[in-house]
């Protein structure tokens, strides 16, 4: 089960963190999207026609594993995407240069960079952090 979240988790990541590229006519446009795949692609509705192709390939193709996902999955899916088109491009820069980091830690260190950004995030925010998923190692 936690591979499957992190396989998910890494997906979108990947996904969503690709550089953006000079904005081009739409790969599909909204309307052309199955029903499915806008379900899926809910979050983006409004700028999915701004998106580079490049950007659109990618995100279909993560939206043909999303009716396999569970429902939790399904949400975190679309939290993620939601989030991700909130963010300004600075904040998204920000963030890809920070997967591109987090992914040069090593696995068997990843568990704890992952506490200390939780602990971090909550002093910033003034919540205390959520207790670290259990591993079914």
């Amino acid at each position: 089960m936690i591979r499957i979240r992190f396989s998910v988790l890494a997906i979108c990541i990947t996904l969503l963190l690709q550089p953006g590229l000079a904005v081009a006519a739409p790969y599909k446009s909204w309307t052309q999207l199955t029903p499915v795949q806008q379900e899926a692609l809910q979050p983006l509705a409004t700028q999915w026609d701004t998106l580079p192709t490049k950007l659109q390939k990618n995100l279909l193709h993560a939206a043909k594993r999303y009716p396999k996902l569970t429902p939790e999955q399904k949400q975190r899916f679309q939290n993620r995407l939601e989030k991700w088109s909130k963010l300004t491009p600075e904040q998204r820069k920000r963030a890809r240069e920070k997967f591109s980091a987090f992914s040069k830690v090593p696995p068997e260190r990843r568990e704890q960079v992952k506490q200390m950004v939780r602990q971090q995030e909550a002093a910033a925010s003034g919540v205390p952090p959520a207790a670290p998923a259990m591993s079914d190692k």
